[in-house]
């Protein structure tokens, strides 16, 4: 468990907010007795018990100590103000499983939830509304090191997966898991989270208008013929897989990496971002970062109105698969992009059709990465202060800032890639604590760390003005 210290580090400040006055608090504590009143002093010992009972309602807040909670299920539970479920401090509720059916206004944050050949561990599905899973800890086991590809099939659980609308899936770690994070839901947020160790996709998303943003996905695991995508998404229609259509995604400052050891075993070939039966309609794809051993870095196949801007796409290796592209390309069926553009990115190899307009894109091939990044080797992808990349972009359509926060330009013009070249003077823009707003693409949103391979985590400077708080409430 020593790889989570950060992340329990991490929740247990981000745990602590302030409740609205008029909310009641209770506690739960699984050790305790079953006469408990649900204060602090004589905690109840089931929350389960405690939600089929009715004695929590909108507003409120329960806190979790450390324990055994089995499975969690909130069904047909809809509120006017949010209940919120949270560890409290230093704890560590484990669960072996959530469900939340057709509820509405529900907050889980700071859970444990472990289990093997579970499924989704935490299931959001159903009529379900503005539920958030935020600051949880996921996992099928804590080592998986010495699993068989046999193993990882039978007994990897997925992750998060919600259906509904206006879902918020915010700075959770999902370690050791089959598919990672999958959204069908609409009009929901999806950032800040660490999926590590996965061996289907690391997120998908199939519902219109949501923003994917400043996750970090590494380390697939090949274990079957499945093919791994860091992200996927389709369309279904009338006509099945392929006939319909997938609106208004945002996919902004995410990384993605292959695997980061080449002795991981069961190591294969990721799909960077795979989207192949489109059409993908007015979708933005800036600053995302994406390291692969495949030729599909950024594809979308079957596209509207969509533009890829300020990306940078590198390959593991010079062997095959890859090169990786960067690529809007026909519909499965035939059908021409219309009103695509690519451009200001650094890629090591461009697929686009003809229809598709190209600008200030940079090609290099794997000779050439010295002169492009900081340090290639120890996945360092910040340019070189005299890199082709520095000034060379333009400013029609980038993004205002740039993988790290850094506002753009930083020189005489936009740099190519994810990165914008600045001096050591220039820090990170927050925008509303750190936390990423679901404003226009090229706006605001939370740093994803410096280098690729060990990057910080979105919620750095939420975390320090929670932490601010917690010293003037001394709670």
């Amino acid at each position: 468990m020593a790889r989570t210290g950060m992340f329990v580090v991490a929740t247990t400040l981000f745990l602590s907010a302030v409740t609205s006055a008029d909310a009641a608090e209770y506690y739960v504590d699984p050790s305790a007795g079953s006469a408990g009143d649900g204060s602090e002093s004589n905690p109840w010992a089931s929350l389960q018990d405690a939600i089929d009972a009715g004695d929590v309602a909108a507003g409120d807040t329960v806190w979790l100590m450390s324990g055994d909670y089995g499975e969690l299920r909130i069904e047909s539970a809809n509120n006017t103000d949010t209940i919120t479920i949270a560890a409290a401090n230093e704890q560590e509720p484990l669960f072996t499983s959530v469900l939340v059916r057709d509820s509405s206004a529900w907050t889980l944050r700071g859970l444990h939830v472990r289990g093997e050949n579970a499924g989704y561990l935490i299931d959001v599905d159903g009529n379900s509304e503005g539920v958030r899973v935020e600051a949880c800890v996921l996992m099928s086991t804590a080592d998986a090191s010495n699993w068989s590809a046999q193993d990882w099939i039978n007994r990897a659980s997925s992750g998060i997966s919600v259906d509904g609308t206006r879902m918020t899936i915010r700075n959770n770690l999902l370690m050791n898991v089959g598919y990672g994070i999958s959204v069908s839901a609409d009009h929901s947020l999806v950032e800040g989270n660490l999926i590590e160790n996965f061996s289907r996709d690391g997120l998908r998303g199939l519902g219109d208008h949501s923003v994917f943003q400043y996750n970090t996905v590494k380390n697939c695991y090949a274990v079957d013929d499945h093919h791994d995508d860091g992200f996927q998404s389709w369309s279904v229609g009338d006509g099945g897989v392929g006939t319909g259509e997938v609106v208004g995604i945002v996919l902004r400052g995410n990384t993605f990496i292959n695997y980061e050891d080449p002795n991981q075993p069961h190591r294969g070939t990721l799909q960077g971002i795979g989207c192949f039966d489109g059409t993908f309609v007015d979708w933005v794809v800036e600053n995302n970062v994406v390291v692969t051993d495949h030729w599909h870095g950024i594809t979308l196949l079957g596209a509207r109105n969509s533009t890829i801007t300020n990306n940078t796409v590198v390959d593991l290796n010079q062997e095959r698969p890859g090169p990786p592209w960067i690529s809007i390309d026909d519909h499965k069926n035939g059908t021409a992009p219309t009103g695509c553009v690519v451009r200001n990115n650094l890629t090591t190899a461009l697929n686009n059709s003809e229809q598709v307009i190209e600008e200030n894109n940079i090609t290099f091939s794997m000779d050439e990465t010295e002169a492009f990044f900081v340090d290639f080797n120890n996945s360092d992808l910040h340019l070189r202060e005299d890199a082709a990349a520095v000034d060379t972009g333009t400013t029609t359509g980038a993004p205002e800032l740039d993988r790290d926060l850094i506002p753009r330009p930083q020189g005489d013009g936009v740099d190519v890639g994810a990165y914008e070249w600045h001096d050591g003077s220039v820090a990170p823009l927050p925008s509303d604590g750190g936390v990423p707003s679901l404003g226009p693409p090229g706006g605001t949103g939370d740093s994803g760390g410096c280098a690729v391979q060990g990057q910080s985590q979105p919620g750095g400077w939420l975390v320090l003005l929670v932490l601010a708080a917690l010293l003037r409430r001394r709670r």
